[in-house]
């Protein structure tokens, strides 16, 4: 088995080694953070107030009475509202990224180019949920920008090289 060091073009994979695509693993994993793990309704039930008929509206229609109530506080509310936008954007900004791993791989582009921007691109997403979602502070938030930046870059530099060795075939 190649080293992490040769998956991503650092060093060899020694005698008769090739670094594996991590590809299928990386966009796995993505979705599952995006779908799944970034869902608010895990910290809606947490806070009691997820309501299996229409979740989508939880928020906006409960949202209010529960800080009113005592169950959450206005700054929970706030929270909530940002997570529920995180994971938004993530379930959006996922067809990018399948789009750039998949004709990046289907074109031949280097394997170790392929895991470098696709383990940026999960980075920088991970970021991303935590900035969107624990940073409430105008000037910090700044960051989620970068990291949304950061990402979108990766995938559409795959997508050029992609492109760049389909056309020189």
């Amino acid at each position: 088995m190649a080293s992490l060091a040769a998956a991503l073009g650092l060093g060899t994979a020694g005698a008769g080694l090739s670094a594996p695509n991590w590809a299928p693993g990386l966009l796995s994993w993505q979705f599952v953070f995006a779908y799944g793990l970034l869902s608010s309704r895990s910290l809606k039930q947490w806070y009691g107030i997820d309501h299996n008929s229409s979740p989508r509206e939880d928020l906006g229609k409960y949202g209010g009475e529960a800080v009113r109530s005592g169950k959450i506080t206005q700054k929970q509310l706030a929270m909530l509202k940002r997570n529920e936008s995180a994971h938004a954007n993530s379930v959006e900004n996922y067809a990018l990224f399948v789009a750039a791993m998949g004709f990046a791989t289907f074109a031949g582009v280097e394997t170790h180019l392929v895991n470098r921007a696709g383990l940026l691109y999960t980075t920088a997403r991970l970021l991303y949920g935590f900035v969107y979602i624990f940073i409430d502070d105008d000037a910090w938030s700044q960051l989620r920008g970068l990291t949304w930046w950061t990402g979108n870059l990766s995938c559409l530099w795959l997508l050029y090289r992609a492109g760049a060795k389909l056309n020189s075939a």
